[in-house]
C-alpha cells in the first residue's frame, strides 16, 4: 500500500515540475508513485522515450525541496538518467506551495 502523504508530495512536486518545464521530451519516473512527461524538445508517442529520469520517492522529494542537490544524488548513484535532456538540475529545487 502506498503512503498517501508521500504520494501527494510526489504528485504535487511533479505537477510543479511540469508547470515549470512543459512538454513531452523527458519522462520522469518516481515508482511506484507517478510518472510525468516534461521538457521542451522532441516528443515521443510510443516505446521507451529517449530522455528518462528515474529515482525513488525519498530522493526525488529531497531534491525537489532542496535538502539534497541533483549532483549529490547523481554522484551517490540514486538517479538513473539517460538522454541529452535528462539533467533536471536547472529546475531544482522547486518552489512548492
Amino acid at each position: 500500500m502506498l503512503d498517501q502523504e508521500i504520494l501527494q508530495a510526489v504528485k504535487d512536486s511533479l505537477t510543479r515540475l511540469v508547470a515549470l518545464s512543459p512538454g513531452r521530451a523527458i519522462e520522469v519516473r518516481i515508482p511506484p508513485y507517478a510518472v510525468v512527461q516534461c521538457g521542451d524538445g522532441p516528443t515521443h508517442a510510443r516505446g521507451t522515450p529517449p530522455n528518462i529520469v528515474e529515482m525513488d520517492a525519498s530522493t526525488w522529494l529531497a531534491i525537489a525541496n532542496g535538502s539534497r542537490t541533483w549532483k549529490e544524488a547523481m554522484q551517490a548513484g540514486e538517479i538513473r538518467a539517460s538522454g541529452a535532456r535528462a539533467d533536471l538540475s536547472r529546475l531544482l529545487p522547486l518552489e512548492i506551495g
